[in-house]
Formats: C-alpha cells, sequence, structure tokens
C-alpha cells in the first residue's frame, strides 16, 4: 500500500469529535475549577493513545474489508432489478461498516448508504433493487466500505473497482410472468380473463375419448364404431395466424406516468403480447414510425424471433414531429401482404387529433383487423373526482372532465367506422391488450 493511502483512506468518526468537544471543556472549565488539575491533560493524553490504537487496528492490514457487486447482466426497464454487496472481513476483531455504492447517475438518489457489521474472518451481504424508468446503457461506479474498529475513534475507507455498465432493456420481467402464466394456463391470475369459446375453430389436433363437458356435436362415429366407445375430434385454436404490434414514437407518446413515458408502456406491453402470441404459436412482427416508418420486423414464429423483438425495442426513443399515419399506411400495404391483427399504441388527447389520422386508420381497417390502443390521462381523472370549492377549481375540474368525456367519444368514433379500440390506464395497458387478443381469437375474428 502506498504511504498516502494512510491519510487519504483516514476518516474521523463523531465520536471521536464528541470525545474532542469534551476534552476541550474540560480545558477550558480547568481555567476556573482549579481543583481538576490533570484531569483534563490525562482525558486528553488517554484519548490521544486510544487514537493511536486505534489508527493502527484498522491500518495494519493491507486489505481489510473485501466488496463485490452483482447483478443481472441487464436491468428489466419499469421493475425492482436486484442488486447484491458481498462482504468479507479479514480483521481480527469486529467491525462496523457503512457502505456508500455509486449507482448510475440516471436513478438521482443519494440514499444509497447501508450501515451493517461483521464480526472477525466474517462474510456477509447486503441487498437493495433498483427501478429505472429509461432504456439505455446504465453505468456503476465503485464501492466505498468505511470500517470502524471498536473504539471507534477512526474509520478506514476501502474502494473496490467495480465500475460496470448495465443495458437496461424493456421489461423482460414482466414478458417472462406472462410467460409462465401462458405456459401453465394461469394467465388469470395477473388479470387476464378467460374467454368463452364460441364454436370451434378448423385446427384439428386429434381424436380422444369422450368425457364430461365435450360437446356433443364434435362426436366422432367412424372412430366410435371402431373402438366401441364414444370418441370426438378435439380442435385447437388456429395457428400461425399475423400478429404486428405497430408502436407511435411521435410527440404524444412522450407523456410521462409513475416515472415511464407512454412508449416505454406500449414497448413494454409490445414485448409481452409478442411473446404470448408466440407462444400461442402465431407469427409476432413489430413496426415502429415516427414522421417516417421506422424499424420493422416481419411477422415470424422463429426461435429468435423474441430476440430480434427485444434487440429493436431495446433502442426505440420519441421524437417531437407529430407521427405520419399516411406514411405508415403506405409502409403497411408494400410490407404486410396478409390480413393481420394490427395492435396500434398511439395516443390522442382530443378529437381534433383523431380526425386528422381516420382517414388512414379506416384505410388500415379495410385490410387488416385493426385493434387501437391509446391512454387514459391518469392525472385527468384524478382532477376530475376531487372536490370543488372555489370558483378556480370548478374550473379546472370542469376542463378535466371535458378532456375525459372527450377519450370516451374517441372510442365511440372508432366503433363507428368498425375499428376496435382499447382506452386503458398507463399501468393496465399489458393487460388489457392481452385480454383483447385472446378474446379475438376465442371469437375466431383473426
Amino acid at each position: 500500500m502506498k504511504w498516502h493511502h494512510y491519510i487519504s483512506d483516514l476518516f474521523l468518526t463523531r465520536r471521536f469529535y464528541a470525545v474532542l468537544f469534551v476534552c476541550i471543556c474540560l480545558i477550558f472549565v480547568r481555567f476556573f475549577i482549579h481543583w481538576l488539575g490533570v484531569v483534563p491533560f490525562l482525558f486528553a493524553g488517554t484519548m490521544g493513545v486510544l487514537w493511536l490504537v486505534d489508527y493502527l487496528f484498522l491500518f495494519v492490514k493491507r486489505q481489510g474489508v473485501f466488496g463485490a457487486r452483482t447483478h443481472a447482466d441487464r436491468f428489466s426497464n419499469g421493475d425492482e432489478n436486484l442488486v447484491r454487496l458481498d462482504l468479507e472481513s479479514f480483521y481480527d476483531f469486529p467491525v462496523k461498516l457503512e457502505i456508500v455504492d455509486e449507482i448510475p447517475h440516471q436513478f438521482q438518489r443519494r440514499d444509497v448508504l447501508f450501515k451493517t457489521s461483521l464480526a472477525a474472518h466474517a462474510r456477509g451481504y447486503l441487498e437493495y433493487r433498483l427501478r429505472p424508468v429509461k432504456r439505455g446503457v446504465y453505468s456503476f461506479g465503485n464501492i466505498n466500505i468505511y470500517a470502524s474498529g471498536p473504539i471507534g475513534f477512526v474509520m478506514r475507507r476501502f474502494r473496490h473497482a467495480a465500475a460496470k455498465d448495465v443495458p437496461v432493456y424493456p421489461s423482460y420481467l414482466q414478458m417472462r410472468k406472462y410467460q409462465l402464466m401462458a405456459v401453465h394456463n394461469r394467465l388469470d391470475e395477473a388479470g387476464v380473463k378467460k374467454m368463452r369459446r364460441i364454436g370451434h375453430s378448423m385446427e384439428f389436433e386429434q381424436i380422444k375419448e369422450y368425457v364430461r363437458g365435450d360437446d356433443f356435436r364434435t362426436v366422432n362415429w367412424k372412430a366410435t364404431a371402431r373402438k366401441g366407445t364414444l370418441m370426438v375430434n378435439h380442435f385447437t385454436d388456429e395457428k400461425s395466424q399475423q400478429i404486428y404490434c405497430i408502436i407511435d414514437k411521435g410527440r404524444v407518446m412522450k407523456m410521462p406516468f409513475d416515472g415511464l413515458s407512454l412508449l416505454d408502456y406500449a414497448v413494454n406491453a409490445s414485448l409481452v403480447l409478442s411473446n404470448v402470441a408466440l407462444l400461442k404459436q402465431d407469427r409476432a412482427g413489430l413496426i415502429t414510425f415516427s414522421k417516417n416508418p421506422g424499424s420493422t420486423v416481419m411477422a415470424d414464429k422463429k426461435l429468435t424471433q423474441m430476440q430480434s423483438i427485444l434487440e429493436v425495442l431495446y433502442s426505440q426513443k420519441t421524437g417531437y414531429p407529430e407521427s405520419d399515419f399516411g406514411h405508415l399506411y403506405a409502409h403497411m400495404r408494400t410490407r404486410i401482404t396478409q390480413r393481420s391483427l394490427v395492435v396500434l399504441f398511439t395516443n390522442f388527447e382530443s378529437m381534433s387529433g383523431l380526425e386528422r389520422q381516420l382517414p388512414y386508420l379506416r384505410k388500415m381497417a379495410q385490410h387488416h383487423l385493426l385493434l387501437v390502443v391509446f391512454f387514459e390521462n391518469t392525472e385527468l381523472k384524478q382532477l376530475t373526482e376531487k372536490d370543488a370549492s372555489d370558483v378556480e377549481s370548478i374550473y379546472i375540474k370542469t376542463i378535466a372532465e371535458k378532456f375525459v368525456f372527450e377519450k370516451k367519444l374517441i372510442v365511440k368514433e372508432l366503433q363507428k367506422f368498425g375499428i376496435l379500440s382499447i382506452l386503458t390506464t398507463p399501468a393496465n395497458v399489458t393487460v388489457n391488450a392481452l385480454n383483447k387478443y385472446l378474446e379475438l381469437k376465442a371469437r375466431q375474428a383473426i
């Protein structure tokens, strides 16, 4: 260890300053109370000896405390991500520790200070969680550990180089949660409704023995005659249907709710919806657009499709220009030749905003099954629920109710032209989009 570390890593504790203050007070009082004699000086000498012993105990070892940080190779946007700090003491006596972890500046947190203690030659760990609200690269810094001994006059700093860049991807934790539920047919636990099937699909799967509850109309009489027991045809959902998630990256998607922008909510919902569609043996695709068409992932169900969609969603950002639905329609006509379910994530704040884009939406609906997903303004909704106590609050509440009502008019306007729509809060967009997708499959509307 270089000599300057003996000074630069030295810090005095509050206990030291408290005892020093008592010592100064005793020396000051001695001028007025002479019978104290040498007591203040003995106190100061004892304090100096204890300080020196404490210093030697802490700095005698080259490596006193070790710290390391572990976390996932990538973080999930909008979710709580676990970070773990592993600690090990090499001292022959118990130590108290204060750990300052240099987390990425995007979190704007100054409270990542942890206090703990370790016995002699002991190991321990600490855990905390971080919730990123923007996609991109986040940079961790060093781990600073401040150790103090039994006397507690001196703290020694151990700085461990742990700088690392961590990419923040769309919410893959949410995607995995819905994936597991879909595999085990437990999507209803997350709020996804079970849809009653109407009729039968044309996708034949197998012939099986009749069990109570099977439809008599599916009885296979030839197989029944051969087996001597009642046999029925079993059908499954039609497969290989095309599902496209189209994400608006214009300025209307910049609005933030609970730290995340509307674009991030749309990105997370698209990731989950595409993954569930692939699990249902459908083909999932993706298109992003703003003033011009952006990234396009053609619908497919190959093994690498989900990774391709994830990589495209990772780099999407909103812009300030208004989105051009005309260019989007032209792009769809040239790239999507088969009738598909098109889930369009966008936002309309007024009827005038819808009317500008409605001709293009109607043209899209002529060639595809179009589902428009747009968002409620939850802050305006909260204003409408507040009691109005004066003229100003009455005015604000009235304007808020006008905007909320206009959102409902947009739904009616889209229904008038046969366009499916979902008006949802940002927090529930994933569940509502999944519900609609499963409903459309159950109705064989795709």
